[in-house]
């Protein structure tokens, strides 16, 4: 609304009018249907600059996607090369998420600090240096801590896309544009799949000598450059965020990215709306603000954040992404097999998110996050069922013909699932549920949490498959999953359609 407080001159008597019938024009573009009255246009969007912004901030999701899913399938080069053991395997597939939780935790606060394109392009070259060096390693130790390295880019790019691209959009689109992030973190991943394959099945194997000499799974590092590169250099073409501009005090800068957006009339009345937006004692950014002054507690929309990016880790997703092609060897497949069935997952992936973003604005987060929970206990269930039933021989589980391929469908269906609700939603919310004043250090907490819920289940996986078996760890994924419904239905409130400054801590 039209804030006296934000403004002096928009609490005049002459533009009090002027105010109302902009409000009215507003409320109405927030519905998706402008009005068309002389006395306010509706906002004047600029549909190929947010295409631009959107396509540009998601290339880190993408790198996101790539960067995590690399691992799956180079493993056996790197147990080979480094003579790892099973607790070695899961700490360097897990090493990159501890990069990856720093980052998510830093990212937030130096988004406020240094603004969410300079934090992004912080992201790019490292992973740049992480392709390069975790390709190059010549000892465990100095691949673990490129693939640190990588983490910390990843971890930055996961939280500052979807906010960066909330802060920019119209609300009445702000669901599915930032679900584009989901489809371009599976985008990724499947992407790395496909090279994986490509450069396995061209050399003979992962192990096996390719370009230079080198062996597959080096140039499977190696190939990440080119992404990250085409990351860094594009970045260079969008603005900053408005609202970390005002944040600033740079309201004239603010003001001219947001003419580029919506047009002046909308500009002028979107940067009144922001600095109202913080409170009377805004002030910079800082953790305590997750406190709540009244009652000396943490807010309950942090700790919403917090659940939320828990257990969209806690139902095991990343152990499809990271160990697919060793799960589905151990049951009975061929390598060849294991990396296709990545490759059909991750399409899977991406159909599923492009029915999320048909339906995020339109359904609501909050029904189809209850959906996803619900779908994904049942299949995790069934995945773990049929685990349950296979025999071992030659120290290696082995399902019937008839199970394998439920397992397949189950697990593929989980996929589905997890792609339709928790992949894309927990993003978009994170990205649009906190206020103003507490997004950069909400995002630092709950990111940190998201990635730091991902090392633990990554590097778990391992030893829970070989001391617990296959069926009780994926008995352990359902029963999160049937947890988060009911976390969902308590704990989360519907965000769809609400305006940045509207939303309440």
């Amino acid at each position: 609304m039209c804030s006296p407080s934000a403004s002096t001159s928009l609490a005049s008597p002459s533009n009090l009018s002027h105010c109302n019938a902009n409000d009215a024009a507003r409320a109405s573009y927030r519905r998706g249907k402008p009005m068309n009255i002389a006395a306010a246009s509706a906002p004047q969007v600029n549909r190929a600059l947010i295409a631009m912004i959107v396509i540009v901030a998601t290339i880190g999701g993408f790198m996101f996607g790539y960067d995590s899913g690399v691992i799956n399938g180079t493993q056996a080069g790197l147990e080979s090369t480094f003579a790892l053991s099973s607790l070695g395997t899961g700490f360097t597939v897990g090493a990159i998420l501890i990069g990856s939780s720093v980052g998510a935790f830093m990212a937030g606060r130096l988004a406020d600090n240094l603004g969410r394109r300079n934090v992004m392009m912080i992201a790019a070259v490292l992973f740049i240096i992480s392709a390069l060096a975790a390709g190059a390693a010549t000892s465990a130790t100095m691949f673990v801590l490129a693939r640190i390295i990588g983490g910390l880019g990843i971890g930055a790019a996961s939280v500052l896309a979807p906010v960066y691209i909330s802060e920019v959009v119209p609300a009445n689109v702000r669901g599915r544009l930032s679900s584009v992030q989901q489809i371009m973190i599976i985008t990724g991943l499947t992407g790395a799949f496909v090279a994986n394959w490509y450069l396995a099945r061209v050399a003979g194997s992962s192990t096996a000598p390719f370009w230079l000499d080198y062996p597959a799974w080096r140039w499977m590092f190696w190939m990440q450059v080119i992404p990250a590169a085409i990351y860094l250099v594009t970045l260079f073409l969008i603005p900053e965020s408005p609202r970390f501009l005002v944040l600033k005090g740079r309201y004239d800068e603010a003001e001219v990215v947001l003419t580029r957006l919506f047009g002046a009339v909308e500009a002028k009345r979107k940067v009144a709306e922001i600095r109202g937006s913080l409170s009377a004692d805004a002030h910079r950014p800082k953790l305590s603000d997750l406190i709540d002054k009244a009652s000396g507690k943490v807010r309950p929309i942090v700790w919403t954040g917090i659940g939320l990016a828990i257990f969209q880790q806690f139902v095991g997703i990343n152990i499809v992404f990271y160990y697919g092609s060793v799960l589905w060897q151990s049951v009975g497949f061929s390598e060849s097999d294991a990396l296709l069935i990545n490759i059909l997952s991750g399409s899977l992936s991406i159909i599923a998110c492009l029915l999320t973003v048909a339906l995020v604005d339109k359904v609501g987060r909050k029904p189809l996050l209850l959906i996803g929970s619900a779908g994904m206990t049942v299949t995790l269930a069934i995945v773990g069922i049929c685990f349950a039933s296979g025999a071992i021989v030659e120290g290696s589980l082995h399902l019937s013909d008839r199970n394998g391929l439920i397992a397949l469908i189950a697990a593929n269906a989980y996929v589905v699932f997890f792609n339709l609700s928790w992949g894309p939603i927990m993003w978009v919310m994170l990205g649009e549920m906190f206020p103003t004043q507490i997004r950069g250090s909400g995002l630092a907490v709950a990111g940190f949490a998201q990635w730091f819920a991902n090392f633990v289940i990554s590097v778990s996986f391992p030893t829970m498959a070989i001391s617990l078996g296959l069926s009780l760890t994926y008995g352990f994924y359902a029963l999160s999953a049937f947890v988060s419904f009911f976390f969902v239905w308590k704990m989360v409130s519907e965000t769809r359609g609400r305006e940045l400054e509207d939303m309440l801590g």
